[in-house]
């Protein structure tokens, strides 16, 4: 065998200068930076602009992009609580996965502290969980006193120093961003207030007046579309001996474990609502009669055989009566689905409960 000959050398490459690194650019950029955050102009602008949506996701875009026109950076991302208390990424550009561990140590500290971070090498920085590199900033967005995210810049490359906007640009970064917190901190509330309101209490699935709603819209889609829409309507099998036996605060924690486990037997696409008391349904689009029995099935098998409050040294059994109705099989309104649905189920507890009946056509 021919033994391989060396390749020839190529021609060498030229390197260009070396970009400066994070520290620089922000030094570079200072003056310039002040004097356009100081203006009367580019405050009204961020007024303006940040109120322009109430949408908590719009707000975060707009800033993320108006903070990359500040200093070049690999990556801008802004994290919140969101309404459950989370911190949440609701915006960012230019994050890999070498820089996700970097951009949420700098976010919950700056959350968890409420002032600016600065740190040259953020493998070496105490503050900073391991795993993270690079180089990062980080500014806390404060609406009314209170802490309600963080804006952060990373640089996969380490500075030779910790970024330093200094005591003036500081300031001006602070007076910029203390409108587009408070807008950002009003369109979370919204959010929350809107949540609440078509959200059940105890079970934390969608109420009634959500389900009837999207009953309504992902009819009016399934009609113009051509598509199939399926409907179960179901109701648990004993349940008022658990409130009897057990007292109500027991039965609150049933129907909290029952809902979890239907929960659990539905898609993400799927809407699951408790409709009031002991009843449940589930709206499952693009979804014919063969697969809407087979999600019942599942439920009611699920149900069958869990065993609840067990926490509490119990061993409460439930089952379920469910009805299936689907469109435009049985029905060609959102009305006309809910009640072939709810008929259906009433059927299975009229013949013994613990089953599955399927809407016909009147």
């Amino acid at each position: 065998m021919k033994p391989l000959s060396k390749p020839e050398p190529g021609p060498r490459a030229v390197r260009g200068p070396r970009r400066p690194d994070l520290a620089a650019r922000v030094r570079a950029r200072a003056r310039t930076l002040r004097a356009h955050l100081d203006s009367r102009e580019a405050l009204a602008d961020a007024i303006r602009q940040a109120n322009a949506s109430l949408d908590p996701g719009k707000v975060a875009g707009w800033l993320a992009s108006e903070a990359a026109g500040w200093f070049s950076a690999a990556c801008w991302g802004v994290i919140v609580h969101d309404a459950d208390a989370k911190l949440v990424a609701l915006a960012d550009d230019g994050l890999t996965p070498t820089l996700r561990p970097g951009l949420w140590s700098i976010a919950t500290w700056v959350v968890r502290n409420g002032v600016e971070f600065s740190s040259a090498d953020l493998s070496a920085d105490p503050r900073i969980e391991t795993g993270s590199s690079g180089c990062g900033i980080g500014f806390p967005l404060i609406a009314r006193g209170k802490t309600i995210g963080a804006l952060i810049a990373l640089d996969p490359s380490t500075s030779t120093a910790a970024p330093s906007l200094g005591p003036p640009l500081l300031l001006a970064v602070r007076g910029l961003l203390e409108p587009a917190a408070i807008a950002l901190g009003n369109a979370i509330a919204l959010q929350r207030v809107e949540a609440q309101s078509v959200t059940d209490d105890l079970t934390g699935l969608s109420n009634s007046r959500y389900l009837n709603s999207a009953l309504r819209r992902e009819t009016k889609r399934a009609s113009r579309n051509g598509r199939p829409l399926s409907l179960l309507f179901l109701d648990l099998d004993g349940f008022k001996q658990v409130n009897d036996n057990h007292g109500h605060q027991a039965g609150s924690r049933t129907l909290a474990e029952a809902a979890d486990v239907i929960r659990g037997c539905a898609r993400e696409t799927d809407v699951v609502a408790r409709f009031g008391g002991d009843e449940f349904s589930l709206i499952l689009p693009d979804t014919g009669l063969e697969g809407a029995v087979s999600v019942a099935t599942r439920i009611r098998e699920r149900l069958r055989t869990a065993r609840f409050l067990t926490s509490d040294g119990l061993s409460i059994r439930l089952t379920a009566s469910i009805g299936v109705a689907t469109l435009p099989d049985v029905a060609a309104s959102a009305e006309e689905l809910l009640r072939a649905a709810d008929t259906a189920m009433y059927k299975v507890k009229a013949s013994g409960k613990d089953g599955i009946h399927i809407a016909t056509a009147s």
